[in-house]
């Protein structure tokens, strides 16, 4: 385990450069999702995944977040008492063929800061369109979080994202969405689209 981090550590410092605030990125792979996670602003900074049940019924009630051991990410205490959301970047929905699958979302790698009329509005609509088009095709998305050169960050430490980029693929196709993370509720997902 230690020598992949290591692996992951220096594929992260030759794509990202060692000078930048991506030097403690880790590249992560999991069975469900593949994330690169910046330490330093305790945020993922890009995450890819295949929509996996988008006929699950696994209920979510009572599943906990939690922390992984050896990366320093967010946790709940920058949630607390404000707007942001504990957005999953790969939604327990799309992963809720059983129990354990669905757990496996609740990870603070799969986490952003996302503000709550957008997680609760167009984020979660479209993560329900990409559900649907699931059940006729392989749905492929990747989601890059986007930062200010000086973000915000939350009292308890961690980096405010300005915006999401979301690019989803299916059928040859590639629609991708640009989400500023600001308070959009009510607005349509599909005015976010920037490219088809």
């Amino acid at each position: 385990m230690k020598k992949w981090i290591m692996q992951s550590l220096l594929v992260s410092l030759l794509l990202f450069g060692s000078s930048s605030v991506y030097a403690q990125t880790t590249t992560i792979v999991t069975d469900i999702f593949t994330v690169v996670y910046s330490e330093d602003y305790e945020q993922p900074l890009k995450l890819s995944y295949t929509v996996l049940c988008p006929n699950g019924d696994a209920k979510r009630g009572g599943i906990s977040w939690f922390n992984n051991i050896n990366i320093k990410t967010s946790d709940i205490k920058d949630y607390e008492n404000n707007e942001w959301d504990r957005g999953h970047l790969a939604p327990a929905a799309s992963f809720n063929c059983d129990r354990e699958t669905i757990k496996k979302t609740f990870t603070y790698l799969n986490c952003a800061l996302q503000h709550e009329g957008l997680n609760r509005g167009p984020w979660k609509e479209l993560e329900a369109f990409e559900r649907d088009l699931a059940k006729f095709f392989e749905v492929k998305v990747e989601i890059e979080v986007n930062f200010p050169d000086q973000p915000l960050r939350v009292p308890a430490g961690a980096a405010l994202p300005k915006g999401f980029k979301k690019i989803i693929s299916f059928d040859n196709k590639i629609y991708e969405f640009y989400f500023p993370n600001t308070d959009v509720a009510g607005q349509d997902w599909y005015n976010f689209l920037i490219a088809k």
